[in-house]
């Protein structure tokens, strides 16, 4: 007996070409990368596919986003190795046919209006960086922003709409990036490897050494980890000191 095929969800343009038909040109897919991490900030990022083809000169041939090689590469950026998403990223931000924005909340900012708020806050300034304010927006999950512009949230949307799968990419690759340059300033955590999620290393290494300061300190393994190293640091400054032996002869003879 066969086991059964698994059909994966591939993004696809369907969405935005609905709402261009509707007359909304400037089409926002949004997307964050970081929300479920320990430490650092969510990153978001806002993309926008022209709807304008693209001449090439010496073939002559009209090159649209829908029959290039990167349309067919692109997904949720969790279904990419990192190799892939990097060398993705590097075509996203360079090709033509692409208008992107990149905003972030700092996990002090997380700590203060809590990360869903502080994810709206970054998809928000993502917008900003926008050199056209847009038409309509396509958000991954379910939220709304604050922001008088038209807008629908999609259960999955990364997996299911190509300006969101593309957000995906550059969120996470932008925000494995700082991540990078935190390991280099605090190494002992590991941040290169998990990028700060809750691994059993990343827990591990949080009981053993306490948050630092770049851990969400509103975040329950963070809150765990910062009472147990005072729980441990307590215990240990109560403790008495060792006695000190003086070395006689007569308490070398004892040995």
């Amino acid at each position: 007996m066969k086991p059964p095929t698994v059909n994966f969800m591939e993004p696809k343009l369907s969405e935005e070409k609905r709402l261009w038909k509707k007359g909304y040109k400037r089409v926002v897919g949004l997307d964050e990368a970081g929300r479920g991490a320990l430490c650092g900030p969510v990153v978001a990022s806002a993309v926008v596919v022209t709807t304008a083809k693209i001449k090439n000169k010496k073939s002559k041939i009209k090159i649209t986003i829908q029959n290039s090689k990167l349309f067919k590469e692109i997904k949720d950026s969790k279904k990419l190795s990192i190799k892939k998403r990097e060398e993705l990223y590097k075509i996203l931000t360079k090709h033509p046919g692409i208008k992107w924005g990149i905003g972030k909340a700092s996990e002090k900012v997380i700590d203060k209006i809590n990360i869903l708020e502080a994810t709206k806050l970054a998809m928000i300034k993502a917008i900003k960086k926008l050199k056209r304010k847009p038409d309509f927006l396509i958000l991954d999950g379910k939220m709304k922003l604050d922001l008088k512009i038209p807008q629908k949230s999609i259960i999955r949307a990364d997996e299911k709409v190509f300006s969101c799968a593309a957000a995906s990419i550059l969120a996470k690759v932008w925000r494995d990036r700082i991540m990078k340059r935190y390991h280099r300033k605090f190494p002992q955590y590991g941040f290169d490897k998990h990028k700060g999620y809750p691994t059993k290393y990343h827990k591990k290494m949080l009981r053993r050494y306490g948050p630092c300061k770049i851990h969400r300190k509103s975040f329950s393994p963070v809150i765990k980890a910062q009472i147990s190293k005072r729980k441990t640091q307590n215990h240990n400054a109560k403790l008495p000191p060792s006695p000190r032996l003086r070395w006689t002869s007569k308490t070398i003879a004892k040995l």
